[in-house]
């Protein structure tokens, strides 16, 4: 009973933090930031681990499946299932990117709450967002329509070379595959 009392009033802060903020950061109009570079954004992992998106993934193509409100996890699994499924050669990460004064103050709920819900060995591919790098994500993607992910394709570079918003489609799966093979570095093949 002691513990759902105090889960009842973490979120009753949470919904005050809510109310007395303003909520949410306003709406930002969607955009296609596809030949961009991806901002440079400070993120931290559920395993607790700082990461640099794009920089600690330089050398190599990355697959950034962000999200902004917590139903576009049933959108961020239909795309990781589907590359696994299509056996992507592509190291993926889950970005949920939490905008607003009320998020950065439950940030210790919201990642415990997700910590919760994934496997511990896979807390390493989640980096979560908050604060002014969130505002970076939101402002380089559009926040409209927060219930479907943003799939994007970096290069080596940082540099956006697919990108998706528009709800899971095994058809754009296939573009995905296809703008990954552009990518790639190629594989250095000894001649005898």
């Amino acid at each position: 009973m002691k513990k759902l009392s105090l889960v009842l009033i973490s979120l009753a802060l949470v919904a005050g933090a809510t109310a007395t903020l303003g909520g949410c950061s306003s709406t930002i109009e969607n955009r296609d930031p596809s030949g961009e570079p991806f901002p440079s954004v400070e993120a931290t992992s559920l395993a607790g681990e700082t990461v640099r998106i794009p920089e600690d993934f330089a050398g190599a193509p990355v697959l950034l499946l962000v999200g902004y409100v917590q139903g576009s996890q049933f959108d961020i699994d239909r795309w990781l299932y589907g590359a696994i499924d299509a056996d992507l050669e592509v190291a993926l990460r889950e970005v949920p990117a939490a905008r607003g004064a009320a998020a950065s103050l439950a940030k210790g709920f919201i990642d415990s709450g997700m910590q919760r819900g994934i496997p511990k060995d896979e807390w390493g591919a989640v980096t979560t967002t908050y604060g002014d790098a969130a505002e970076a994500i939101g402002q380089f993607t559009g926040t409209e329509r927060p219930r479907n992910a943003r799939v994007l394709l970096l290069d080596a570079n940082g540099i956006v070379r697919w990108f998706y918003d528009q709800g899971y489609s095994a058809l754009k799966l296939k573009g995905l595959e296809a703008a990954l093979e552009g990518v790639t570095p190629a594989t250095d093949v000894d001649a005898d």
